[in-house]
């Protein structure tokens, strides 16, 4: 679903608008108003995929909306003025609807606005996905290890393989360390040592310069002087003095 808001300053210009929108079911009109000022709020307030933005309005310009709004919503600008036109892609806009609007025009430009916000939507979705595994390289030649990340304790680093412990195995892969990190969800994980990895909900206790985790009562994690400002940052909110 599209979120959509209407921001034009005519009420007949509005109400052919909030038609248009009914007849695509892909498309959610939020709210429609004749006022830019609140037209920013309600941009500010909710998550507003496309504004459907007049440029000739009272107290604000379509154009400074715009600027004002700085790239938070997508924008397709309504207006009786043609000479708007470069500016307004100047701006980075969807598209660009001279008025009086025909519906074919409409949905040629929900259509080119429709495919610009699932593509925004699509990598944080993909993100998500590739965060509840990973395949690393073993020893054997040509051979990948899936390993859930939840399975995860801690990753030391050993040259030039890693060692991840996981509910206590340990297993060696072919990889450095800051390859790996990259890979890892950074809400999950934090370096806390150039040697080491830890999965933060797996920390039992910190005292001085060292880590307790689940499952490995006997490792040795150190915290490393360079990480423990980054470290102790990340752990700041769940702090109790």
């Amino acid at each position: 679903m599209i979120n959509c808001l209407i921001v034009d300053d005519e009420a007949a210009a509005i109400e052919v608008l909030e038609h248009f929108i009914k007849q695509v079911p892909e498309l959610n009109l939020v709210a429609s108003t004749s006022n830019p000022i609140e037209g920013l709020a309600l941009v500010r307030a909710h998550a507003i995929d496309i504004v459907f933005l007049d440029v000739h309005m009272p107290e604000i310009s379509g154009i400074d909306f715009i600027k004002a709004i700085n790239g938070k919503s997508k924008v397709i600008l309504t207006t009786a003025y043609s000479e708007y036109a470069l500016e307004g892609f100047d701006l980075d806009v969807i598209d660009y609807l001279l008025k009086p609007i025909p519906f074919s025009r409409f949905m040629k430009a929900v259509q080119k606005a429709a495919e610009m916000v699932n593509a925004k939507q699509a990598p944080s979705i993909k993100q998500n996905a590739e965060d509840d595994f990973i395949l690393v390289k073993t020893e054997t030649k040509g051979k990948f290890l899936k390993i859930d990340t939840a399975d995860i304790d801690y990753i030391e680093g050993m040259g030039n393989y890693v060692a991840l412990f996981c509910n206590g195995k340990k297993i060696l892969s072919l990889l450095n360390m800051k390859d790996l990190e990259s890979k890892l969800p950074a809400d999950k994980f934090i370096r806390v040592h150039k040697s080491f990895i830890v999965a933060l909900e797996k920390i039992v206790s910190i005292e001085g310069n060292s880590i307790l985790l689940k499952n490995n009562p006997g490792a040795t994690i150190l915290i490393g002087n360079a990480y423990r400002g980054s470290f102790l940052e990340k752990l700041k909110s769940r702090l109790i003095d």
